[in-house]
């Protein structure tokens, strides 16, 4: 078997369903040996009681593939760090990690609760930052010892934090924080060989079946859009050596389009060169934002939405 990442360890977390599984398989079919990991817990984060990530290694196995299943909470340190030895023991080396991980807790604000704030956050966000640190010191430690690593994060975003989604404030903050880690990685890892992007999805899975009930269904023939193997293509890609001098960028995909985000840029710009008064300011303020481009209705927002 081989492909374009052929001779590659890759770790992908949240690999047991849905687009961690769909990638943990595209990786495998370009010649990758994966680590799968998953904690095998429901839609909510509550225990699941079965191992999606052994079936998934299995599926890889079967089609003449390398993988190890990791059944770690990654969203703790020693879990992230068993993560990374796993790869390292087993195989030898890391070489891509892709943080797929999470779950929902959807509320609106006034509802929303303490726990199901931290309980979303943690996994995205700090199931995010704890892989990356691990793997991040794993590499940099490489580099030290001359052997200079050609290292790939994938980070897995959403629309949600780029624009915002009602009923989500929990998992859109965590989703933007993402983009913010992302930014900050690829410019700290850089030196060490190491390069990282996220990607903001769109697809079918446990976690988007309600808030696309009325488009989930994959058609009887033809191009089925929502399928979550149209988002790996481009993943494996940002997980291989043939994305050289790709870092820090942010992709929005979904079935067969592929997005390069642009994100926060200065617009029109006013400058007195003295302070301002608060009428003055606020008169300034509206004269910026009518010759500056509207944002992005937040998903879910009565009367928004916008096109895929």
């Amino acid at each position: 078997m081989s492909g374009i990442c052929d001779g590659r360890v890759v770790v992908v977390t949240g690999a047991g369903r849905g687009l961690g599984r769909a990638h943990a398989l595209a990786f495998a079919a370009e010649g990758a040996r994966v680590v799968v990991n998953d904690l095998g817990v429901g839609l909510d984060g509550t225990p699941g009681g079965d191992s999606p990530a052994a079936r998934v290694v299995d599926e890889i196995r079967a089609g003449g593939g390398e993988a190890v299943a990791h059944g770690g909470d990654i969203a703790t340190t020693e879990g992230a760090a068993s993560l990374v030895r796993s790869a390292v023991e087993t195989y030898g080396r890391l070489d891509t990690l892709v943080n797929n991980a999470g779950f929902l807790r959807d509320r609106m604000l006034v509802n929303l609760d303490e726990d199901d704030w931290d309980a979303v956050v943690r996994v995205h966000l700090k199931g995010h930052f704890l892989p990356l640190r691990h793997a991040a010191a794993h590499w940099r430690a490489e580099a030290g010892a001359g052997r200079p690593p050609v290292a790939r994060i994938v980070n897995t975003a959403s629309g949600a934090g780029l624009a915002g989604s009602v009923g989500q404030g929990n998992y859109s903050a965590a989703k933007a924080g993402i983009v913010g880690l992302t930014l900050v990685a690829a410019a700290e890892l850089r030196r060490y060989g190491v390069q990282v992007n996220a990607i903001a999805p769109a697809a079918r899975t446990r976690m988007t079946e309600r808030a696309f009930a009325e488009t989930m269904a994959a058609p009887a023939t033809g191009f089925d859009a929502m399928a979550p193997e149209n988002v790996s293509p481009l993943v494996v890609w940002l997980g291989s050596a043939a994305c050289d001098g790709v870092t820090g960028r942010v992709f929005e995909t979904e079935g067969g389009r592929i997005t390069v985000m642009e994100g926060w840029r200065p617009g029109p710009t006013a400058d007195k060169a003295a302070r301002w008064t608060p009428a003055e300011a606020g008169e300034t303020a509206r004269e910026l934002l009518a010759a500056g481009e509207q944002p992005w209705p937040v998903y879910g927002a009565q009367g928004g939405g916008r096109e895929a």
